[in-house]
């Protein structure tokens, strides 16, 4: 399987000489996806079992809500880009969403910490606060160990 992205410095040539290659070394899946114009072609090795070498990539009539025959991931083309979805119907995330999603996790694991030290200092007062009523109970003469 084969996923190509392309770049404005991507040429025709260029694509029509990788897709020969492809068709001679048997890629069975070849994904092309321009993310500018949101244009997604797929291409297919269609076998021919008469004639093994006249295997062929052919071009996938209906590519939006395909699903990879390979991998199980299916391909969804929105009004602003391409969503690709996992065999379990969760999406890919892109780089931004997992970015954001990151920042997330930080955030929450500093404000975790920034609660774990709430508690240590609470719980520090507590002891502190306890030592001083075993302290007076002594002065007293009560042994706060056997209340």
């Amino acid at each position: 399987m084969v996923f190509e992205i392309l770049s404005p410095g991507n040429r025709l040539k260029e694509i029509n000489k990788k897709l020969l290659f492809y068709q001679q070394y048997g890629v069975e899946e070849y994904y092309i996806y321009d993310p500018d114009k949101i244009d997604f072609t797929g291409l297919i090795r269609v076998n021919n079992t008469a004639s093994p070498q006249n295997d062929r990539l052919e071009a996938i009539e209906k590519i939006d809500g395909w699903v990879s025959p390979r991998l199980n991931i299916r391909f969804q083309i929105t009004e602003k880009t391409l969503e690709i979805y996992r065999p379990d119907g969760r999406k890919f995330l892109t780089s931004i969403e997992l970015e954001r999603l990151r920042e997330q996790e930080y955030q929450r694991a500093e404000q975790e910490k920034q609660r774990a030290e709430q508690e240590k200092q609470r719980a520090e007062q507590e002891k502190q606060r306890a030592d001083r009523l075993a302290a007076i109970l002594r002065e007293r003469g009560i042994d706060p160990d056997e209340l």
